[in-house]
């Protein structure tokens, strides 16, 4: 039987293997604890070993590999964005600089008067 991409692809044993990598990452960190008197970048060099090792397992799965799927179609549209030029960024960081001071500048004199007034009914 030849799959097609038509043809949906079955993941069996999905509950076996969320099962798998639950234990991967117990084993890093009950590894980690137990061996804590090791060099630290022995411990970070096996986590990232078994964290790789847990993805693979993992990407395995229905839901893995929706996951790979969506950050596929993800890098698509991150090509598709069409990013400013440093010029436009420039302007559009001054323009929000200068409108956070005016509002700034209002909102302190708005409290300067209302404080004033405030003061004034109080006594």
């Amino acid at each position: 039987m030849s799959t097609t991409k038509n043809e949906p692809k079955e993941y069996r044993l999905d509950a076996l293997k969320w099962l798998m990598v639950i234990a991967v990452v117990a084993v890093g960190v009950v590894g980690n604890s137990m061996f804590s008197a090791q060099p630290l970048l022995y411990r970070v060099l096996a986590l990232l070993a078994l964290g790789l090792v847990g993805l693979a397992i993992a990407s395995q799965t229905a839901k893995g590999s929706g996951l790979i799927q969506l950050l596929r179609e993800s890098v698509v549209e991150v090509r598709k964005v069409v990013w400013p030029t440093r010029q436009e960024t420039n302007q559009t960081t001054l323009l929000v600089v200068v409108v956070v001071i005016v509002m700034a500048l209002i909102l302190w004199g708005l409290d300067t008067i209302f404080g004033f007034v405030a003061s004034k009914i109080i006594g």
